[in-house]
């Protein structure tokens, strides 16, 4: 194991969470991403929001992990404003996602795998980081990122997905 990472390792055990519930779509049949949303204290914060990539069981063509655990924090929290949150996902944001982050006003995200066909968050795009737009929130990434790609590897090489 290399040099400890001050600004990666803290976020690792809610990424361990996060790569548990984005097993759970690829078992479900959907690309494993997984997401949580967490309150207010960092790595320590609460976990408000939960989900995984369900586009296929759902047909809905949004279902992504980072949208639905903004949902549901927001649902739980009666508030669309998650101010103070953290969003941790396996998988770079693609720009759909990174627009509801944004929106949501979370303070900030990390990730783990960089996604070079749609990421949004410095890979193809960078709306995360905008400076036209009225938020950005910081972005960590590269957390678990060997873990997080090898689900992806292992569900596309399987020929489950598209």
């Amino acid at each position: 194991m290399g040099d400890p990472d001050p600004l990666r390792d803290p976020w690792i055990p809610a990424m361990r969470q996060a790569l548990e519930l984005a097993g759970t779509a690829g078992e479900a049949g959907d690309v494993p991403v997984g997401a949580l949303l967490l309150g207010p204290g960092g790595p320590d914060g609460a976990v408000l929001g939960r989900g995984h990539n369900a586009r296929e069981t759902t047909g809905d063509p949004t279902a992504h992990a980072e949208v639905l655990a903004l949902r549901e924090a927001a649902g739980r929290l009666g508030d669309w404003r998650l101010a103070g949150c953290t969003l941790v996902v396996t998988l770079e944001p693609c720009t759909m996602c990174a627009g509801a982050i944004v929106l949501s006003r979370a303070e900030r995200v990390v990730y783990g795998a960089r996604e070079a066909k749609t990421g949004a968050a410095g890979s193809l795009w960078d709306v995360l980081r905008d400076r036209r737009l009225n938020h950005r929130p910081e972005v960590i990434d590269a957390v678990l990122p060997g873990e997080s790609a090898a689900l992806l590897t292992e569900f596309f090489g399987r020929g489950d997905g598209c």
